[in-house]
């Protein structure tokens, strides 16, 4: 079963919702904002993405300079995103063993096939 990283006020976070729901694959929705990923499940998620822990955050978020955090190295960068998850890119859908970003969201047919691999 698939899973949507979810922010229900993000825009392409509902398009990703919609097209899932089009695709007419069972999935589940985890709003990570409520409920965050721990260390090891960030590391899962980066290794199916094929993505450093840099590169899974928002770099241009407001949060990063009012909290004063570090991005210097890659380990500051998954312990923001363990801290922080608002900094995590979205939406991201979550198969077995590929993730992609729904940035656009219409990435999510284009590396379906992968995402339902078993």
């Amino acid at each position: 079963m698939l899973t949507l990283l979810h922010n229900p006020r993000c825009s392409k976070s509902r398009a990703a919702k919609e097209i899932l729901s089009e695709l007419n694959v069972e999935f589940e929705t985890r709003e990570y904002l409520n409920q965050p990923l721990s260390e090891s499940e960030l590391k899962d998620l980066l290794e199916k993405l094929g993505l450093s822990p840099l590169e899974l955050v928002r770099t241009k978020e407001t949060l990063i300079k009012e909290e004063s955090i570090s991005l210097e190295t890659q380990s500051d960068a998954l312990k923001a995103l363990e801290n922080y998850p608002k900094l995590m890119e979205r939406p991201v859908v979550v198969g077995k063993n590929f993730a992609v970003i729904g940035r656009p969201p219409e990435l999510i047919k284009t590396h379906f096939e992968k995402l339902i691999q078993k």
